[in-house]
């Protein structure tokens, strides 16, 4: 494996992701009415963590990104549209009635004591009797109406709108009302309306307020003011109208924050190959597994091998040797006898070397004779032992000729990479046990009488060697040919 490829193989990445909130926003455009002003704050951190080997070390990098996410939800209010100061409305539609709205019916706009208890500015006075259907569904003798455009307030998320009125009605038969719709261009948002005073209701003078809430968004406001006046003496009075819309406001403030914090850890230059050499064996060693937070490794269970099964392993390969020279032998045959019959209809062609075959075979059975007569004359034991001692030999060479093609089949096997790790280390060992035939090698091992020297029949115990001149003088006397003997002892064989 290259440097390169080593470098794109170390390069991990661990990645957490961590989102809180501080508060929970229960607002939306679906929300009717007005919303609870709150602040939330959504922080999503992701962490990821980079680890480079290189030449001269190991380069560690954090890098924290964090994304804030704050949602503040606030209540405006518009103020007064019906305020000309306010600049919804020109002076002319202004609240405190100083002129006629416009509108369906007779109407009259009194001031000083005809205003009642109004105040002694003008006030709007309904005087038609009349009961018909107004612009805005509603039964009417007169009304006062007008439309307010909002659309610079960017209403989206809802919110209620609000009114007040101050009513001064003498006459108890006759009725007024307040009618208020909201429009999101020209789409119905909200309808409402309030019987201030019905007929028959002493209520005299009275200031009323009251709110419709609506939701989504909202660009324009109808007001619709009407009544009748039953016995035409003195219609009911109204003045100082003010409408507020007070809407929902949600802003969304997105900050991110990137920080980086890179650490270098210098590692000695002449580990560098053995530092690549760990990670290799790691990697081999290792399955690496895919995580939500990256990539972890799974140990590989690796058994090392035994004495058993490795000699079990050689066995089968001296069975699979012996297989294939029997077959060598079956061909060998099969090749001779063929040769044989050649050399039968080529005869009279080799008659020469027939016969000097002959000779050769007529000295070789001479040989044989004189090596009979000399066996018989060996006494019939020491034949036998010494054809029992080839045949061993001959048994050995073969059995130790077998082991030892088998255990350079096994040492093949191993990968060069890999041959000095700790299962092919082991595995050696164990090969060279078997080979060796070491299994028993500590067991039965002769042991050494304790003799002095050229007194052979000497022995002394232990307990009386030391702090002893005569049993000093003994031990040292002659000790070459004590040190000769067990060496000579080492290589005796059993």
């Amino acid at each position: 494996m290259t440097l390169r490829s080593l470098y794109l193989w170390l390069w991990l990445c661990i990645s957490v992701s961590l989102s809180f909130s501080s508060k929970a926003v229960d607002c939306s455009t679906d929300t009717t009415g007005l919303c609870t002003p709150t602040i939330e704050e959504i922080i999503d951190e992701v962490i990821t963590e980079t680890i480079e080997f290189e030449n001269g070390g190991i380069t560690t990098t954090t890098t924290t990104e964090t994304t804030t996410t704050t949602i503040t939800v606030t209540n405006e209010d518009s103020g007064n549209i019906l305020d000309s100061n306010n600049d919804f409305v020109v002076p002319s539609k202004d609240g405190e009635l100083n002129v006629d709205w416009g509108g369906q019916g007779p109407a009259s706009m009194p001031s000083g004591s005809g205003c009642g208890q109004l105040g002694t500015d003008k006030c709007a006075e309904i005087t038609g009797s009349g009961n018909n259907v107004s612009t805005m569904g509603n039964n009417y003798g007169t009304t006062f109406i007008q439309t307010v455009d909002i659309s610079e307030l960017n209403i989206k998320h809802g919110g209620e709108t609000n009114y007040s009125i101050k009513v001064d009605k003498q006459d108890a038969e006759d009725s007024i009302y307040m009618h208020i719709t909201g429009k999101n261009g020209t789409t119905d948002v909200f309808s409402g309306t309030d019987i201030l005073s019905a007929s028959g209701t002493n209520s005299g003078y009275q200031t009323y307020e009251s709110s419709f809430d609506f939701s989504g968004s909202l660009t324009t406001v109808i007001i619709e003011i009407g009544g009748r006046d039953i016995n035409l003496s003195i219609g009911p009075l109204f003045d100082s109208v003010q409408v507020n819309v007070l809407y929902n406001v949600i802003n969304t403030i997105v900050t991110q924050t990137i920080t980086s914090v890179e650490m270098f850890v210098a590692l000695n230059s002449d580990a560098t190959e053995e530092i690549i050499d760990v990670v290799e064996d790691i990697f081999d060693s290792n399955i690496p597994v895919e995580t939500d937070i990256g990539i972890d490794f799974a140990p590989i269970d690796v058994q090392e091998p035994s004495y058993e099964e490795v000699e079990i392993e050689i066995a089968e390969i001296e069975i699979a040797e012996i297989e294939l020279e029997l077959e060598i032998e079956t061909e060998i045959e099969a090749t001779e006898e063929t040769t044989t019959e050649e050399v039968a209809v080529e005869e009279d062609i080799t008659e020469p070397e027939q016969q000097q075959e002959e000779v050769q075979e007529e000295e070789e059975k001479e040989t044989n004779e004189i090596e009979v007569a000399k066996n018989e004359e060996k006494e019939p034991e020491q034949i036998e032992e010494q054809e029992e001692k080839q045949k061993e030999t001959q048994e050995e060479k073969k059995e130790e000729s077998s082991k030892e093609k088998a255990v350079k089949k096994i040492m093949k096997k191993m990968d060069d990479k890999k041959k000095y790790d700790d299962v092919n280390q082991t595995k050696t060992l164990v090969v060279m046990q078997v080979l060796g035939n070491t299994k028993t090698f500590f067991q039965d091992q002769q042991q050494l009488n304790d003799r002095v020297g050229f007194f052979s029949n000497v022995v002394l115990p232990d307990t009386i060697i030391n702090d002893n001149d005569m049993a000093s003088y003994f031990l040292f006397v002659g000790s070459d040919g004590l040190m000769n003997e067990m060496i000579d002892s080492q290589w005796q064989q059993k």
